[in-house]
C-alpha cells in the first residue's frame, strides 16, 4: 500500500526520489515525504495530499544530498497530516515503513518508561524512537536497526537513513515486499520494480525476514536468523514497467482499451497456435489426481474466482470452494492432500492472500497461483505460478488484470476438463476456437463506448444502483457494482437475479437504476422475468445483452447496451467491458478521481 524508495547515488537524490514516488502513486496514498543526508546532516520534507504538494515544498525549501529515502503514505494509524507523514525522524535516524507494527503499543509503553515522548499518532514513529534509543546506548546504526527489527511484530517493509552516514541504508522485509536495485556505483530500494525501472533493470527481491545493509558498492543480506543470504539478481524487462497514459485521459481508460491485446497475449501463452490443448509452464499438474479445488482471493480477484467456480464445476465436474482471503485462514478450513489450492492476486503481494497460501502449505497437494507479477511473493511461494500477462496496471480499479485473470482461469478449467475426461475432443476444440476469437469480440464491445457513455451519464445522477445477473453473470454483477462504487462513490450492490424477491426488491422505485447483465443464454428468460418485476415497480433498467436478447426484452427498459454474440463460457469476460466502461464514464461525469479513488490502494499489503 504505502510506497518506499531509497537512493544511494551520485546525483542529487530529491528529484530522483520524487520521480520514483510518482511511479508508486498507483498504490494509493494521502501524504508523502523524503529525507536526505547532506554533508552528514539528516533533513526531511513532508506534505499532505498529492505529490505535487511535496514538489512545490521542495521548490521553496529544497533538500540537498545524494543519499535519501522517500515515502507515499496510505493512512493506517493516525489521520493524514504532516506530523503523521513519513519519513519519521528521531534524533539521528529517519525511517520509512510499509505495513503495521502490531506490538507498537507495548513498545511505546517501554519507551515511555524511559522518558521518551511521542509527537505522532503512528506505529512507525516507534521504530525510529527505538532505533534512536539503541544508538544512544552505543550501538552502531546497523546494530541499532537490526535490534529494532528484532523487536517488531506484524508485517513491514522498512528503510533506515542515518545522520552522518551518506553511504548507508538499512532495509528489511517481513510480510511486505521490498526490492533492491543495483546500479553502477549506486544502489536503490523500492517497494516494487516499477519504482526502480528508470534507474536500473537489475533487481534483488528480499525474502521473508531478510534485512539488508546497502552502500553504493555493496549489498549484504542476512536472514532473520542472522545468517548471510545469497539472493539472486534478476534482470527485469523495462518495457513491462511503462506507466504512461498514451493518448488517454486516465490510466483506467488506457487499460480498458488494452484488453484485446493483453487477453490475446494471455491466450497465446497457454493455448499454442494450432492446438486445442491448454499447456501450462512446467506442466506436471494433473487434475485427474485431485478431488477438489479451493480458490482464495480478495476484491476483484475474488469475483474472478467465483466465475471460475462455474467453469470448473460445469466443464470439469470438479467440486470447488471459493473463499475471501481475509476470512479463509481464520475459519481454519480442513485441507485434504488431494486438494489443489489456487490463489489469485494481481500484485502477488496481497497480504491476506499470501497468509492464506501459507496456511495451505504442507496441507494441499499443490499450490498454484494466478498472478500478474511473476517475481512476487505469492508467485515465488507457489508450486506453480501462472502469469496473466496483463502488463503493468496503474488504475486502482482493476480492469485488464480482471479479464486476463478470467481468461487464464477458463483455460485452467479446460485443462482440468481434459485431464478428467469431462469434455470431448470436439468440445475442447470448440472452446479453443472461441477463445482465439475473444480479442475480436472484445474490440467489438469497446466500439460501444459512446452508447455506454450515454447510459453512464444518466447513471451518474443516481444515489444507489443494483446490478443483476444469473449463472456466470452473477459474479459479474457483483464485480460491476464494485467497479461503480470504487470510482464513482455511488452505492451499488450486485445480486443473483433470483434473489431479487428475497429482499432487494424492497428498494425498487422510480429512482433506482438496475443494470441487468443478460446475454441470450439458457437462463435468459428467467433473468428477463426478474427484470420485468423491477419495471413493474418503476425501476429503471439498463439492459446489457446481445441482439437477440435486446430484441426479445427491450420493451420498457430505460437504456440498452448492445454486446456481440459470444460463446456462453466467454460471456463474463466480454461483459466485463461494459461493466468497466459504465463505472468509468459515471466517475468522469461526476468528476471523481478515476485512477486514484479516495481511501483505496492498488496493492493491499497490510491485513
Amino acid at each position: 500500500m504505502c510506497g518506499i524508495v531509497g537512493v544511494l547515488g551520485s546525483h542529487e537524490a530529491a528529484p530522483i526520489l520524487v520521480e520514483a514516488l510518482k511511479r508508486l502513486e498507483y498504490r494509493g496514498y494521502d501524504s508523502a515525504g523524503i529525507a536526505t543526508v547532506n554533508d552528514g546532516a539528516l533533513a526531511r520534507r513532508r506534505a499532505v495530499g498529492k505529490l505535487v504538494n511535496l514538489s512545490d515544498l521542495l521548490v521553496h525549501d529544497p533538500l540537498r544530498g545524494k543519499s535519501g529515502i522517500g515515502h507515499t503514505r496510505w493512512a493506517t494509524h493516525g489521520a493524514p497530516s504532516v506530523k503523521n507523514a513519513h519519513p519519521h525522524k528521531a534524533g539521528p535516524v529517519a525511517v520509512v515503513h510499509n505495513g503495521i507494527v502490531e506490538n507498537y503499543r507495548e513498545l511505546r509503553a517501554e519507551l515511555a518508561d524511559h522518558g521518551v515522548g511521542f509527537v505522532t499518532d503512528t506505529d512507525t514513529e516507534t521504530v525510529a524512537l527505538l532505533t534512536e534509543q539503541y544508538m544512544n546506548e552505543g550501538l552502531s546504526p546497523v546494530e541499532a536497526a537490526f535490534k529494532t527489527i528484532d523487536q517488531l511484530q506484524g508485517a513491514f517493509a522498512l528503510a533506515f537513513l542515518f545522520d552522518g552516514q551518506d553511504d548507508l541504508i538499512v532495509a528489511a522485509r517481513k510480510g511486505s515486499p521490498l526490492a533492491i536495485g543495483h546500479g553502477d556505483g549506486e544502489m536503490y530500494v523500492g517497494s516494487d520494480a516499477i519504482a526502480l525501472a528508470p534507474l536500473t533493470d537489475r533487481i534483488t527481491y528480499l525474502e521473508e525476514g531478510d534485512r539488508a545493509v546497502l552502500t553504493r558498492t555493496t549489498l549484504e543480506i542476512r536472514t532473520e536468523a542472522g545468517e548471510l543470504a545469497n539472493r539472486e539478481i534478476r534482470q527485469i524487462q523495462l518495457d513491462r514497467t511503462r506507466v504512461d497514459k498514451g493518448n488517454h485521459k486516465h490510466y483506467m481508460a488506457k487499460e480498458i482499451a488494452e484488453q484485446p491485446i493483453v487477453v490475446a497475449e494471455a491466450i497465446r501463452s497457454y493455448l499454442p497456435t494450432g492446438g486445442d490443448q491448454v499447456v501450462l509452464p512446467g506442466d506436471d499438474l494433473d487434475f485427474a489426481k485431485l478431488d477438489r479445488l479451493t480458490m482464495v482471493a480478495c476484491g476483484t480477484a475474488f469475483y474472478a474466482c467465483l466465475t471460475a467456480k462455474y467453469w470448473f464445476e460445469q466443464l470439469a465436474k470438479m467440486p470447488v470452494e471459493v473463499d475471501i482471503a481475509s476470512e479463509f485462514r481464520y475459519r481454519e478450513p480442513p485441507i485434504s492432500d488431494r486438494t489443489l489450492a489456487l490463489f489469485v492476486s494481481q500484485s502477488g503481494e496481497t497480504a491476506d492472500t499470501l497468509a492464506a497460501l501459507r496456511y495451505c502449505e504442507g496441507k494441499a497437494d499443490k499450490i498454484v497461483s494466478v498472478v500478474n507479477v511473476p517475481e512476487s511473493s505469492i508467485a515465488r511461494e507457489s508450486d506453480l505460478a501462472l502469469p496473466i500477462h496483463a502488463g503493468v496496471e496503474i488504475g486502482v480499479a482493476s480492469t485488464k488484470a480482471f479479464t486476463c485473470q478470467l481468461s487464464v482461469l477458463l483455460m485452467l478449467a479446460l485443462k482440468a476438463a481434459a485431464d478428467r475426461g469431462t469434455l470431448t475432443d470436439e468440445e475442447l476444440a470448440d472452446h479453443a476456437a472461441a477463445l482465439r476469437g475473444l480479442p475480436t469480440v472484445l474490440n467489438a464491445a469497446l466500439d460501444q463506448n459512446e452508447s455506454i457513455r450515454q447510459s453512464a451519464q444518466r447513471l451518474s445522477e443516481a444515489r444507489d444502483v443494483l446490478f443483476l445477473g444469473r449463472g456466470l453473470m452473477y459474479p459479474l454483477a457483483m464485480e460491476g457494482a464494485l467497479k461503480l462504487k470504487e470510482i464513482s462513490y455511488i452505492h451499488a450492490e450486485g445480486y443473483a437475479s433470483g434473489e431479487l424477491k428475497h429482499g432487494p426488491i424492497a428498494l425498487i422505485d422510480k429512482h433506482m437504476p438496475v443494470v441487468v447483465m443478460a446475454p441470450r443464454d439458457a437462463v435468459f428468460d428467467k433473468t428477463v422475468s426478474n427484470m420485468q418485476e423491477v419495471m413493474a415497480r418503476k425501476g429503471k433498467v439498463i439492459l446489457v445483452s446481445d441482439d437477440d436478447g435486446i430484441a426479445d426484452a427491450e420493451d420498457g427498459v430505460w437504456s440498452t447496451i448492445r454486446m456481440p454474440h459470444v460463446h456462453t463460457s466467454l460471456a463474463p469476460i466480454l461483459y466485463s467491458v461494459p461493466a468497466q466502461l459504465l463505472a468509468y464514464h459515471t466517475a468522469v461525469a461526476k468528476g471523481t478521481d478515476v485512477d486514484q479513488p479516495r481511501n483505496l490502494a492498488k496493492s493491499v499489503t497490510v491485513e
